[in-house]
């Protein structure tokens, strides 16, 4: 049977030696009997009077790159206007604690919508500073939040760059750099407001892929007590190795340029089917086609923290679905194992999808967070305890 087998690849070889150089004279003599052609239609086609220039009364006039852009600005401002209503409308507040939302500006001037939940009284254990994922917004984590309230920590939230209440156009990102620099200068502001108070930064799908990039700083390193990771979009890979070669291309060409094919929206998130209508039902979410240069944006940060896991020392905790089909749950197991971090802990959860905070065992999720904090905090504690003797 393997000496058959042997025979039919070599006939295979063969003949495709014998057919390729026929094809290829074929095709040449195919584009000249083509160029012929479509030379004599040319030839023969009727010839067209020329009509006068229209006067310059008479011109069609014809709109300037400046006034395109202008009109395009003007749309921006108009949607973000919208979208800034909509987050401030969002209802986040519970009976027991101190909500709100206000404009905070980020590195290049940006306006960026922010949210606070705080217990109305008794002395903060922690902050956790919320980023949201890819095409979602903060006050989605209210229910969140109200945990976290209830074993003492508050809990700060932004909405990025283009997402929720903030500048931008709804759904583009220019760059995810962007993101991370604004993350950086949230938490500067939040630790600012709360001296003495440790931080941990929690970051859900790309929003894990930048906390853990801002938190790869050894400057940032220090201001936290450690991040929180949920199905973070590491070693992501696009639909079709084509969209990868030419990403880079079109991300400067037409950044804002509507992907289809990179679409995931049918791609279930969570198994509560009430969860699923909420989330694409919020007129904050963005459910269009991805936008080109986001699409690239999300390429280019998961390939750098891929390359760069074994350079992750920040204490951190990774909490994947083992059936999420949006990231991969063995990236974050791959980061896990190589992270030179003293303190790291993952936990992957069996049949879960890719919102864990949304699943059916939100609260168990939630739960699972608030104890690997406490655990990290007793460490710090007890380290600067025995920091004294």
């Amino acid at each position: 049977m393997a000496s058959t087998s042997a025979e039919m690849e070599q006939l295979t070889s063969g003949a495709s030696n014998r057919i390729i150089p026929i094809l290829k004279t074929l095709r040449k003599c195919l584009i000249f009997i083509l160029s012929i052609i479509v030379s004599l239609l040319l030839l023969l086609r009727p010839r067209r009077r020329v009509s006068p220039l229209p006067s310059p009364e008479e011109a069609i006039p014809v709109p300037s790159r400046r006034w395109r852009r202008k009109m395009a600005w003007k749309l921006e401002e108009e949607d973000t206007a919208r979208r800034r209503s909509l987050a401030e409308g969002v209802e986040i507040g519970f009976t027991g604690i101190r909500w709100s939302s206000s404009l905070f500006y980020g590195r290049r001037g940006n306006a960026l919508f922010s949210r606070s939940w705080l217990p109305l009284s008794g002395e903060l254990r922690g902050i956790l500073i919320i980023i949201h994922g890819l095409n979602e917004h903060s006050g989605r984590y209210s229910q969140f939040a109200k945990q976290l309230n209830s074993s003492r920590f508050g809990v700060y939230a932004m909405d990025w760059i283009g997402h929720g209440g903030s500048d931008g156009l709804h759904g583009y990102v220019p760059s995810l750099d962007y993101v991370v620099s604004d993350t950086v200068a949230f938490l500067e502001k939040i630790r600012s407001e709360n001296p003495g108070v440790p931080c941990f930064l929690f970051g859900h799908s790309t929003g894990g892929a930048v906390v853990l990039k801002a938190a790869s700083s050894p400057s940032i390193e220090d201001m936290l007590a450690g991040i929180v990771l949920t199905s973070p979009a590491l070693r992501v890979k696009p639909a079709h190795p084509i969209v990868g070669a030419i990403a880079p291309i079109f991300s400067l060409v037409a950044p804002r340029f509507q992907f289809k094919g990179a679409n995931k929206r049918g791609i279930p998130v969570t198994r509560d089917p009430e969860a699923l209508l909420a989330k694409y039902s919020d007129p904050l979410v963005y459910t269009g086609p991805i936008r080109v240069r986001t699409g690239h944006e999300i390429l280019r940060i998961s390939a750098y923290l891929t390359r760069n896991f074994k350079s992750v020392t920040v204490p951190f905790f990774v909490l994947h679905g083992t059936d999420d089909k949006v990231t991969d749950p063995l990236a974050s197991q791959d980061l896990y194992n190589q992270a030179p971090s003293v303190f790291k802990d993952i936990k992957l959860y069996q049949g879960f999808l890719h919102d864990l905070l949304f699943e059916p065992e939100r609260e168990e999720v939630g739960r699972d967070i608030i104890d690997w904090m406490m655990k990290r905090l007793d460490d710090v504690n007890g380290s600067a305890a025995a920091g004294l003797w």
